[in-house]
């Protein structure tokens, strides 16, 4: 059985609160819901985190080298500028697809960029929580 770990970073603990414009209605504890009933369908272990600790993320991912067959983050705001992450993310051997609610692209320039997308296996944005499970689908197909 395959295992994939979601990580979430900073304020993503704030989902149906935070921008409900930009993130919608639901909250974090729906989107975990959500992903667990998705693998359960595919018969595939999925576990999320989420923290606002950008030293939590970093290791999670090494952890996952050794315990998990892929990884979809949603690294939030470190995502355009943590060099920390990106680092964690070349030094596994484990598939990374990163992960946005929104539509980075469309929003602030400074959310344009991604320090993260060089070393992910692709990048899935704009699709709300939907673009969760094509980064489990992403996986799976490895």
């Amino acid at each position: 059985m395959k295992r994939i770990l979601v990580l979430n970073g900073p304020n993503l603990n704030r989902l149906g609160k935070r921008e409900p414009g930009v993130y919608g209605h639901e909250d974090l504890a729906s989107l975990e819901e959500r992903l667990l009933a998705y693998g359960e369908e595919r018969n595939v272990t999925v576990e999320c985190r989420q923290s606002n600790h950008e030293g939590d993320l970093i290791d999670w991912i090494h952890e996952a080298s050794d315990a998990w067959d892929g990884i979809v983050l949603n690294a939030g705001a470190f995502t355009h500028y943590s060099y920390a992450i990106r680092d964690a993310m070349a030094s596994v051997n484990v598939p990374v697809i990163e992960v946005h609610i929104s539509n980075i692209h469309a929003r602030e320039a400074f959310r344009h960029h991604s320090v993260i997308a060089p070393v992910a296996r692709g990048q899935i944005a704009g699709l709300g929580f939907k673009g969760y499970e094509l980064g489990i689908e992403a996986l799976l197909a490895e």
